[in-house]
């Protein structure tokens, strides 16, 4: 069977970043540490649901975190429930050898234990639906997922570095924004995780960029460009995505000063001087396109202060 060129460079570049990924993974278990999702859980607030133990159904009185939090907890809930399409992306493309294999069965080890505690509270604490969530899990997982960008390794290896800091961002704003210090305080634990999962992922796309950085500049820039969270494709993911942006907790402003612009940073890719053709025509498309989403960022920012300022004046 021939092999394509795409196909031997990809391979090749396989292979000469697996001594960073040993590296790196030796770097994570250094640093991460372990912990339980069911000392997170409030088990002495529990009781029965309605169904076969004939307790008392759900009503949102019970709910004692934030509207605007309720909706990002389902959203974060639902977006770590498709672990298994994660997984099955990642293998596929990491492959299940050596190091590599290691990290992805380690990841997804790692991120199972966000959906348990985040369900375990939210039904705990009676903070959401339970019916409508499992409901909506059933929807989203027999979506599937597929990456946006295929089996490129260096597309998803660049998607993953953004996503995973953008998810630590919205748990730790979603425990904030919650009012209850015990959710505060086990999505803080959850977002840990993630900024040790982008760690690897950014330091692997550093090395990639030495090693090939015109076509890694290239795949950073179209992951930009396109960039969509992983539960885009959750019911009513806009209408939720808008209540979450107007609470502060994930918005155009904090994607572009908190996500983008640190990472792109760390990979110093407008101070680069190895970049020829295509990739420097990639770096050019990524300089405009920031330049373009900082000035939405601003209009949104302004939209919604104005917003604000009606709600306040009606209520004064």
């Amino acid at each position: 069977m021939s092999v394509t060129p795409e196909e031997k460079f990809q391979t090749d570049l396989l292979l000469d970043l697996e001594p960073v990924v040993e590296t790196e993974l030796n770097r994570h278990m250094s640093m991460a540490k372990e912990w339980f999702p069911h000392q997170y859980v409030p088990w002495s607030e529990g009781r029965d649901f309605d169904g076969p133990l004939d307790g008392e159904p759900w009503s949102i009185e019970h709910s004692k975190v934030t509207p605007e939090a309720r909706e990002a907890l389902i959203v974060n809930l639902l977006t770590e429930d498709n672990l298994p399409g994660y997984h099955r992306a990642i293998a596929t493309v990491f492959g299940r050898e050596g190091a590599w294999g290691t990290w992805v069965n380690r990841w997804t080890a790692e991120e199972n234990r966000h959906g348990i505690v985040i369900r375990d509270y939210l039904t705990v604490t009676r903070a959401v639906d339970p019916i409508a969530l499992e409901r909506a899990r059933m929807r989203h997982m027999e979506a599937g997922y597929e990456a946006d960008h295929g089996e490129s390794f260096l597309h998803g290896t660049a998607y993953v570095a953004f996503q995973e800091l953008a998810t630590r961002v919205s748990h730790r704003n979603t425990g904030r924004a919650s009012g209850d210090p015990l959710c505060e305080q086990m999505m803080a634990r959850v977002a840990a995780d993630e900024n040790l999962h982008m760690i690897f992922y950014r330091n692997l796309m550093g090395a990639a960029l030495d090693i090939a950085p015109n076509e890694t500049m290239r795949a950073v820039t179209d992951v930009v460009k396109a960039f969509q969270m992983p539960g885009h494709s959750i019911d009513g993911f806009l209408r939720k995505s808008v209540v979450i942006a107007n609470a502060g907790i994930y918005d155009l402003r904090l994607h572009h000063d908190d996500v983008l612009t640190p990472v792109l940073r760390k990979w110093g890719v407008f101070d680069r001087t190895d970049l020829t053709g295509d990739g420097d025509k990639a770096r050019d498309e990524l300089a405009e396109f920031l330049e373009g989403l900082d000035s939405a960022a601003a209009k949104f920012e302004t939209r919604r202060e104005e917003r604000r300022a009606r709600q306040a004046a009606r209520k004064g």
